[in-house]
């Protein structure tokens, strides 16, 4: 289980993360109708450049240990994943908690406020291997379809070293069964776009700050890292206040509501010490959550 950093208050002011992002009028329609969206200059370039820095830090000082990439499976060479680094770290916190993410994750939704679920780093090495398609809620023991993962590039990308892929309206076919990240879901995945017919959508190019945002059950994958560079990617993860730990239906399940919703049980509301309310529409909610 992960030890919270000391709490401060999350409306505590930083110098970017309580102003809002311009959100086009259209942008909460397209994403229902598609279950993603591109949004361009969500963090700034020098926002993102310190942000980069912070996790960079951040992982530096997390134990961890790297296989040779001839030693890995399919879903280790997809990425290196370090999660929840901002329990640990305050300076991480100051942007996975930043009100301008957690406001676009819930006028994306039509939701009043929005909790953290966790947040993943995932850098994907030079030569590393491409992401199978999935889904990201087959991992996320909540009982509600309000959830959403903002992709952040902290690099410029180029289709060359792996940028998401999504089917276009498949989160609307919700829980496609036990189908971790791995071989078996690259190829029954893969099968079940092409039957359904589905357009798969991909950003030609991601500059530094950009983000894609995504809906829990839509389909998506990347590409291989065939660039001679680093892929650095943040992502944050969000659910909607007032959602419930659901009975979990899978392993992943299980083990995610002990790591990220500790003493949570089925029926609780999503609201554990790692579930920080990081934006409500009624700012006074904010206080002391």
């Amino acid at each position: 289980m992960e030890t919270p950093v000391q709490k401060k208050p999350l409306s505590e002011s930083y110098p970017w993360q309580s102003q809002s992002y311009d959100l086009p009028e259209s942008a909460a329609k397209c994403f229902a109708r598609d279950g993603h969206i591109t949004l361009r200059g969500v963090a700034s370039a020098s926002e993102v450049a310190e942000q980069r820095q912070v996790v960079a830090d951040a992982i530096a000082r997390t134990e961890h240990t790297t296989l040779p990439m001839a030693q890995r499976d399919t879903y280790q060479k997809a990425f290196l994943k370090h999660m929840n680094l901002w329990s640990r770290d305050l300076e991480v916190r100051k942007y996975i908690c930043a009100q301008r993410y957690g406001e676009i994750a819930a006028r994306l939704m039509g939701v009043d406020g929005v909790r953290i679920y966790h947040d993943q780093a995932l850098y994907k090495e030079p030569g590393g291997g491409h992401t199978p398609w999935h889904q990201d809620q087959h991992y996320w023991p909540v009982d509600t379809d309000n959830t959403i993962t903002m992709w952040m590039p902290m690099v410029d990308l180029d289709p060359s070293m792996g940028i998401l892929q999504f089917a276009s309206g498949s989160h609307r076919d919700g829980y496609l069964g036990d189908m971790p990240i791995s071989d078996d879901s690259e190829a029954a995945f893969s099968n079940y776009v092409e039957d359904r017919g589905y357009r798969v959508s991909c950003d030609t190019a991601l500059s530094a700050g950009d983000a894609t945002f995504h809906a829990g059950w839509t389909l998506h994958s990347a590409g291989p890292n065939s660039s001679e560079r680093m892929r650095e990617v943040m992502t944050v993860i969000w659910v909607a206040d007032g959602c419930r730990v659901s009975e979990p239906q899978n392993f992943n399940q299980h083990r995610d509501l002990q790591r990220w919703m500790p003493g949570l049980v089925p029926g609780d509301k999503v609201a554990s010490t790692l579930n920080p309310l990081v934006y409500h529409r009624d700012r006074r909610l904010m206080a002391g959550r």
